[in-house]
């Protein structure tokens, strides 16, 4: 069954290993009769900053803006910028969302944080209501539900600096900001990021052998477990959403991961 992917890729330039990478990606995909779409940040000159350039019919010179309302404001609407409604209609269409980007400063590069934020706007992404419940539509639930999501990252560190005593500190660690505080966040299912370390100065043999492997998760993205991140709504945070004290796990990041055992 033909799926839809949908890759956003943040790199600057398009003869890079990423761009490479992306390219192969789209070609495997499509040879397996998969529909593939992307936004391509740099390319598309992507606007990242969030700010009152996105609400031209509102004028805020006698009143401070505040972002997450407007941009609620503006879904509800039907008046938000172009590129925005373009990213969003984008996301609802796909199967699978695939974030791929190189690691810069431990985190993802500046354009795809400005997409994220103003992509992910409220009443789309954030500030859902759950009908009837007093709840809201997060950590597992909401618009993007039933979606798989994965990141693609490149790094030049090797492999054993992201280990569990590496000096940079565990590579899950460092994307669990992504991977469960914006993309379970918004309801996405979201399988273990693909990770390419040590991508300076590579062989063309090398990058072969990457592309091949990537090509391979990502269509092995819907037969793979999604990482267990524990949903807001099912029954193991208090009404603080705080770990009840018998579920656990312990402490940190891996506490809102849940066991094999389902605990």
């Amino acid at each position: 069954m033909p799926k839809r992917y949908h890759i956003v890729f943040a790199h600057p330039e398009p003869r890079s290993l990423n761009g490479f990478l992306r390219d192969r990606a789209i070609a495997g995909l499509q040879a397996r009769g998969h529909v593939v779409t992307q936004s391509d940040l740099y390319a598309m000159r992507f606007k990242a900053t969030a700010d009152a350039e996105d609400f031209p019919s509102r004028d805020f010179t006698d009143e401070r803006l505040i972002y997450h309302r407007e941009s609620g404001m503006a879904q509800a609407q039907g008046e938000q910028s172009e590129d925005i409604a373009t990213e969003q209609a984008r996301l609802l269409a796909a199967d699978a969302i695939i974030l791929q980007f190189p690691l810069w400063w431990f985190s993802m590069p500046a354009i795809l944080k400005g997409w994220v934020d103003r992509v992910f706007a409220t009443g789309f992404a954030i500030g859902v209501p759950k009908d009837g419940s007093g709840q809201w539509l997060r950590y597992g639930e909401g618009l993007l539900a039933g979606r798989r999501a994965m990141l693609a990252v490149t790094t030049g560190g090797r492999e054993a600096q992201f280990g569990a005593r590496g000096i940079h500190g565990p590579i899950d660690d460092l994307l669990f900001p992504i991977n469960h505080g914006i993309l379970h966040y918004v309801g996405l299912e979201v399988v273990a990021p693909w990770v390419a370390f040590q991508t300076t100065r590579l062989t063309e043999e090398t990058a072969d052998r990457l592309a091949t492997d990537y090509v391979g998760r990502l269509l092995s993205i819907f037969d793979a477990a999604p990482i267990g991140y524990r949903s807001e709504n099912g029954g193991d945070y208090d009404d603080r959403q705080v770990l009840k004290h018998d579920i656990p796990g312990g402490t940190g990041f891996a506490a809102h991961i849940a066991r094999a055992d389902g605990r």
